[in-house]
């Protein structure tokens, strides 16, 4: 059933939830379950945030641990694509009846006595809602850590990657030793780009996933792709990089064409702070009940990975999808 209302409604509505990735979703769905009246905004589409994860990525999650909604996850394969992930959760919409207010940007969150004001912008116009909670579902990829070193500005450092081929026959250097980097530097391997990669620590981190890790190791070690352990970028020029080592602050360089910075993600927390939620100055976590998922800010609750602060890899979908019940619960007892 979907139970939420029409844009500028006089009554206040019970929830905002701000943003459609699998959480905000979960969260909708346990709302709509509960008969509360809810609007869900997302600035983008539904899960616009896989909607940036490289086209052929396969998830490390088994497909059961990915389900929201009583809905089932069914594929051939333990683990999803993205396109298959892309494809469930729209479903999952569409079976609970959730109207997702798309490429809704949400700009001001404003308490107003007893209730909240959500100002949104869609297709230039102005939307406004009026909610006694609200859920901030934003994820964890608010914007990029960018990587800011001479010569940056020629436009040549990539935050973003989704396909090997439009780096064919280039040279590229893949900055970083997480999964994301890892994966990257294999499929343009194997599509015939020149692949490099710098990391500042002298191993992968903990997170590659387990059947890639062999694969990247074998790599390096038949020099087919050239690793540059505990180093960091120092400086573009035209056609080269020059990397820098941390300890002996030796330099060299690099023929490059384009710098991939698989450097990871902050989550925006804009919207939060504004209505004077408190965030952790080291961790990043958001002050919050862990039981109820509210904010120091009475009404205020979050959802998903936000709720991980700087370290996106301690909530995923498969424990983030369990705060929207959470949330409702505490609201159902008011």
């Amino acid at each position: 059933m979907d139970n939420s209302l029409p844009v500028d409604d006089p009554q206040p509505l019970d929830l905002v939830i701000v943003g459609a990735g699998p959480c905000g979703l979960a969260a909708a769905v346990a709302a709509s379950q509960a008969g509360l009246r809810y609007e869900i905004l997302d600035k983008g589409c539904i899960t616009s945030s896989l909607i940036q994860y490289p086209y052929y990525m396969t998830f490390f999650s088994t497909a059961v641990r990915l389900e929201i909604g009583d809905l089932p996850f069914t594929i051939p394969e333990p683990r999803p694509t993205r396109q298959q992930a892309l494809a469930y959760y729209r479903r999952v919409a569409e079976r609970h009846g959730i109207h997702v207010r798309q490429h809704h940007d949400v700009r001001t969150l404003t308490r107003m006595g007893s209730v909240f004001q959500v100002q949104a912008l869609h297709n230039g116009e102005e939307r406004r809602f009026e909610t006694h909670a609200v859920v901030v579902a934003t994820g964890g990829f608010g914007e990029p850590n960018y990587l800011n070193v001479p010569g940056g500005e020629s436009g040549r450092i990539l935050h973003y990657y989704k396909e090997p081929y439009p780096f064919h026959a280039q040279d590229v250097l893949v900055v970083g030793g997480a999964n994301s980097a890892v994966e990257a530097a294999l499929e343009m391997h194997r599509n015939g780009v020149r692949v490099q990669m710098v990391h500042f620590n002298d191993v992968f981190d903990r997170g590659v996933k387990p059947w890639v890790r062999p694969d990247i190791e074998n790599r390096i070690g038949n020099d087919e792709i050239v690793m540059h352990w505990k180093h960091r970028v120092a400086q573009l020029a035209p056609g080269t990089v020059t990397l820098r080592h941390e300890d002996t602050g030796e330099t060299k360089r690099l023929d490059n064409d384009w710098v991939l910075a698989m450097t990871g993600w902050r989550p925006d927390r804009t919207l939060m702070e504004s209505l004077g939620v408190a965030v952790d100055p080291e961790t990043g976590i958001p002050d919050h009940d862990p039981a109820t998922m509210e904010t120091n800010v009475p009404g205020v609750f979050i959802a998903g990975v936000i709720a991980a602060g700087n370290n996106a890899n301690k909530i995923f979908i498969e424990n983030g999808r369990e705060h929207g019940a959470l949330i409702v619960a505490a609201l159902g007892r008011r």
